[in-house]
């Protein structure tokens, strides 16, 4: 019985498919031209094509680090960590789920990389698309607004800490430090800012269940939650003081946007 409805699937898929083809109109090919792929692999002859081969490599490893360079040189460290604290000090469990607060700190990661990204490209990435500037400028004119957001955001402290366990030689200027100093410096300012606006949301919801639990106890009522009731509170605060906002408006503004 399985085998007769594979073969009867097998068989109806193609003519499904060249069914639908057929129902497109003469001028869809036309505007949706089917693409042709060619892959080849051949011995470089010249200097230049081992160069391009080296730049194609380089373009891959961007590629597949750009989840890394997303989540770690950007804004999104901070969001994604103040809201974990946040969904914690309300104690709603997986409300709202993972997928809609990394979303959301996806989206504010956008909006505040905006300006920076948008430099990058008018100094340099454009630039070296129109072929006015070679490969090595545009690497530094792209790294020059990232390397400003980075040290606007980095402790003097952290900054020392890696130039110091690096044991290289003391940059004279902030613009010579290396990515490899700056980025974890960065990265570990950002969670000491994090932790600390976490703290800062946490003092109110503490505060709210232990008026709560002192009631409870007050009222000989020691074996129900003290969660189960402050949970509603906290959410009727966290509604009246327009919550969402206040936090969003406080973690963009934090940034210097």
């Amino acid at each position: 019985m399985r085998r007769d409805r594979n073969g009867l699937i097998r068989r109806l898929c193609p003519a499904a498919l060249t069914g639908v083809l057929l129902l497109l109109p003469v001028s869809a090919w036309a505007e949706f031209p089917i693409p042709s792929l060619q892959i080849g692999v051949g011995q470089a002859t010249s200097p230049s094509e081992v160069g391009v081969a080296l730049e194609v490599l380089a373009l891959l490893t961007v590629l597949a680090l750009a989840p890394t360079i997303l989540i770690l040189m950007t804004s999104f460290t901070r969001v994604v960590v103040v809201f974990h604290f946040l969904r914690q000090a309300l104690a709603t469990q997986s409300a709202p789920p993972n997928q809609v607060l990394v979303g959301l700190a996806l989206f504010i990661t956008f909006f505040v990389m905006k300006p920076v990204w948008q430099e990058a490209y008018d100094k340099g990435l454009n630039p070296y698309l129109e072929e006015k500037i070679p490969f090595t400028e545009m690497v530094r004119e792209v790294e020059k607004p990232v390397k400003k957001f980075m040290l606007a955001n980095t402790r003097e402290k952290d900054i020392a800490l890696f130039v110091k366990v690096a044991r290289d030689k003391r940059p004279e200027t902030h613009d010579d430090l290396p990515l490899t100093t700056l980025v974890p410096a960065f990265v570990i300012s950002e969670l000491q800012t994090a932790f600390i606006i976490g703290f800062l949301i946490y003092v109110p919801f503490i505060i709210l269940d232990m008026v709560v639990a002192s009631v409870l106890l007050s009222m000989g009522m020691m074996m129900l939650p003290p969660v189960m009731i402050s949970l509603p509170f906290k959410l009727m605060l966290f509604v009246l003081v327009d919550g969402w906002n206040l936090i969003v408006g406080s973690l963009v503004k934090s940034f210097g946007v």
